[in-house]
């Protein structure tokens, strides 16, 4: 491109597409329509004032032929209206102004009226039809003035569509919001816990700005940067801070705002806001959850090429080949699912670069919680290593809720900072839900929980290759009866034998220690009964730890294109799979129950201090194991008023075969 050629000058308003100056006037819009409104709406009323205009004092036909004898009338005045006979009092009445008598005349009446008048006056009478013109309006002038509404209307709309592509009002504009340094506030120091994803970005912020910079040696910057990662890892936060870096015009629009009940406003509205873009440019442009737009084309049951999604996409394409590496616009976007994009998307040219927002790991935890920690009061002995510690698999999301959620429980315990077990407690309800701690149990329902919890206690605690114990309790929270928390010792990106097989055997404790503290099994364990069954059918279809299957994936890709599952193995093989589930699980069973019985006076112990305190952390568990004992005062010593929970009123004794309660967690009888 030649030095020489003029360059236009850039436009300083992101939201005046055509490039006004700021301190300019704005051009006068036409009022053509507006004023041919105004005046047919002036011409009806003058029309229906002057044909309403002297009609004098309305009389009956009696009255009219008295006046007439009587010589009250002016004979040469007698005229026959289209609405009525009107004429002229030679002497107007005392008690009334008017000088003008009227006899008004409708369909039914007027032959019968008009022959009278005639006889009267012995056809001295004028006849003065209606003016065309009356009656046109009359006739016309509801439907003229209703047609210039509507035209006024469309044409004030497709003024305020701007470049709508012709759609009707401002349904084709597009409906982003443009965002600025100053009303975002947020940079890379607000963004923690993904540091490979802000080193990959920089090269964005740079270009922004200064684009001559990478243009010297001949390259050229990616025109679209593709976040993915799960919900809550900061993939919205992180283009924030991109343009707060860079200091350039944001503009963010969801996916889902593109598609209309009219068929091409999407595709309009990408048109137009990529169209302000470059007039705003160098600016970002977001496109937030992708996928809604942007799935794959012609897959599944898709209402083929005149799909309105795939028009927007389509457009998408266009305009993302469109602008070249010049134009200083660059496109942001983000998705939960980029296995489900379409092809032509992602490919280099358009999407040229894919940054993986990932689950922040310890460091990374730890890190979020401080910038979020910086808004609120801590205590002396809040421990934010030991929070991050304990929260595997959070996202920043949830990281956050946990620091605003212990904030929320220290404000109403009247504290004046956050203290760590506010923090504990907060995690848990993040991650289980609400503590029920006002829920009365019956006595054999908590000695079911307990022995329960007190299963997957012990085995948490014998099994050396599971997560370390963290604590356990018996208070309800959210769906569960009771829980037992295990805090590993770090992230894990991937899940060995070993780990799989312990976790195998923990999950089958709790079943195995209510069926022999009880002598009964009940539905509470439903959970722990999908999580084994979970782990062993992905222990085959995946992961390839079968013996019998061997190193062969059989789970086949999950687009969720279609209703009907992909299955890329024989009967037999399906046979096979469900004959190695069922093995899995029965050996951890097995290996489980032979452990608890094993230790089951350790059981005991720990169930009847579930009992007793309700909550134990991970150094009383292993105290108990030891066969020391627990000093610490029980809920009802620290309340001072007996018993725990109100005695219950007396109850006949249940029979020999009665089943105990169930717990919190238990699903419906299907009766």
């Amino acid at each position: 491109m030649s030095d020489n050629k003029p360059t236009p000058p850039k436009n300083t308003n992101p939201n005046d597409p055509k490039g006004n100056k700021p301190g300019a006037p704005a051009p006068k819009q036409g009022r053509g329509m507006f004023g041919f409104f105004t005046i047919m709406l002036l011409v009806f009323m003058l029309v229906m004032f002057l044909s309403s205009a002297d009609q004098g004092k309305e009389i009956t036909l009696k009255q009219f032929e008295l006046y007439y004898i009587g010589g009250q009338i002016d004979k040469d005045s007698v005229t026959i209206r289209e609405s009525g006979v009107t004429a002229t009092l030679t002497q107007p009445e005392v008690d009334d102004k008017t000088s003008t008598v009227r006899v008004p005349i409708t369909a039914v009446s007027r032959e019968e009226i008009s022959h009278r008048i005639y006889e009267l006056t012995e056809n001295n009478i004028k006849e003065k039809p209606p003016s065309e013109w009356v009656r046109f309006i009359y006739v016309f002038g509801p439907f003229i003035l209703l047609i210039g509404l509507l035209w006024f209307l469309l044409a004030r709309g497709m003024r305020a569509a701007g470049g709508g592509g012709g759609m009707i009002g401002s349904f084709g504009k597009s409906r982003h919001k443009t965002m600025t340094k100053e009303m975002t506030g947020i940079t890379f120091k607000d963004v923690a816990g993904i540091e490979e994803a802000k080193v990959e970005v920089t090269e964005i912020i740079e270009f922004l700005k200064n684009p001559k910079k990478f243009t010297r040696l001949g390259g050229r910057i990616p025109r679209g940067v593709l976040l993915s990662g799960k919900p809550g890892c900061g993939k919205t936060l992180l283009a924030k801070a991109i343009a707060g870096e860079a200091d350039v015009p944001f503009f963010t629009i969801s996916g889902s705002d593109f598609v209309e009940m009219f068929v091409g406003v999407g595709a309009s509205r990408v048109r137009d806001l990529f169209k302000q873009a470059k007039d705003a440019s160098p600016c970002i442009i977001f496109l937030d959850e992708i996928d809604a737009i942007g799935r794959r084309r012609g897959g599944g049951f898709s209402g083929g090429g005149n799909d309105e999604r795939e028009q927007t996409l389509n457009a998408i394409l266009v305009e993302m080949d469109g602008f070249g590496s010049d134009d200083g616009v660059i496109v942001i976007a983000a998705t939960n699912r980029p296995d489900v994009l379409d092809p032509a998307l992602i490919r280099p040219g358009r999407f040229d670069r894919q940054i993986q927002v990932p689950l922040p790991d310890v460091a990374g935890r730890f890190e979020i919680l401080k910038v979020h920690a910086k808004k609120v009061k801590l205590g002396p002995n809040v421990e934010l290593e030991k929070i991050a510690r304990g929260t595997p698999m959070f996202s920043g999301a949830d990281l956050a809720a946990i620091i605003n959620e212990g904030a929320i429980s220290a404000t109403m315990l009247d504290k004046e900072f956050i203290e760590h077990e506010d923090l504990e407690e907060a995690r848990d309800k993040v991650k289980f839900g609400r503590a029920n701690k006002s829920r009365i149990r019956e006595k054999e329902e908590n000695k079911l929980v307990a022995y329960h919890e007190a299963g997957h206690a012990i085995l948490q605690v014998l099994l050396k290759d599971a997560d370390p114990l963290h604590k356990v309790t018996i208070i309800p929270r959210g769906d569960f009866g009771g829980a037992t928390f295990a805090l590993p010792e770090k992230d894990r990106t991937g899940y060995s034998l070993k780990w799989i097989l312990a976790t195998l055997r923990v999950v089958c404790g709790g079943r195995i220690a209510e069926s022999k503290a009880m002598g009964n099994i009940c539905s509470g364990a439903s959970s722990d009964i999908r999580q084994a069954t979970g782990l062993a059918r992905a222990m085959i279809l995946e992961w390839g730890m079968s013996p019998k299957l061997g190193f062969i994936n059989y789970a086949g890709q999950d687009t969720r294109e279609t209703f009907i599952p992909e299955k890329d193995y024989s009967e037999d093989t399906a046979r096979v799979i469900d004959e190695e589930t069922r093995r899995i699980v029965d050996e951890a069973y097995a290996e489980a129950e032979k452990m608890l019985f094993e230790n089951w006076d350790k059981v005991e112990a720990v169930a009847q201090a579930l009992i007793k305190y309700e909550n134990l952390t991970a150094d009383e568990v292993h105290k108990l194991m030891r066969g020391e004992s627990l000093q610490r005062s029980t809920v009802a010593d620290l309340l001072g008023s007996g018993p725990s929970t109100p005695t219950p009123e007396p109850k006949p004794d249940p029979t020999p075969d009665a089943e105990p309660d169930m717990p919190t967690d238990s699903l419906p009888d299907p009766a």
